[in-house]
């Protein structure tokens, strides 16, 4: 891993929305309305894989994650909850926990390709980021 100042991936940046700041990590709404999608993104230059977060960094990276799905799983009542760590096109670690349901475009399959990605509108943005946020806070 290498020292230096944290730069957020500009895929990462351009797939998803800001929401908040966690202790560890940079917690990002997918920019996929098909799916309620949160990516969390460890604040740590250089990192490009989960074992080579520091022991207390696992540890947060871990409570991080359970916290994201409590609130999808509060909020949305999905059929399940996935959690990926996939680094093939972005090298920079970071974990996917996404909202699944029986019925939905992908579903069992993965979400990836599974059809084309549809953009959140201005309105439905805003509607979910406050909603996740205030969920965030009962987590």
């Amino acid at each position: 891993m290498t020292q230096g100042v944290f730069h957020l991936d500009d895929r990462l940046a351009g797939d998803g929305h800001r929401l908040t700041r966690w202790a560890l990590s940079s917690v990002l709404l997918m920019d996929d309305a098909n799916y309620p999608w949160l990516i969390l993104v460890p604040e740590r230059p250089g990192l490009h894989e989960f074992h080579d977060l520091a022991p207390g960094d696992l540890m947060a990276m871990s409570d991080e994650i359970a916290r994201a799905s409590r609130a999808l799983q509060g909020l949305f009542r999905p059929d399940r909850i996935n959690v990926a760590a996939l680094g093939n096109q972005v090298p920079q670690f970071h974990v996917h926990v996404v909202a699944r349901f029986a019925g939905d475009p992908a579903w069992p399959g993965p979400v990836w390709g599974a059809q084309p990605r549809k953009p959140y509108g201005t309105e439905a943005l805003a509607e979910r980021a406050a909603a996740l946020k205030a969920t965030f806070a009962a987590c």
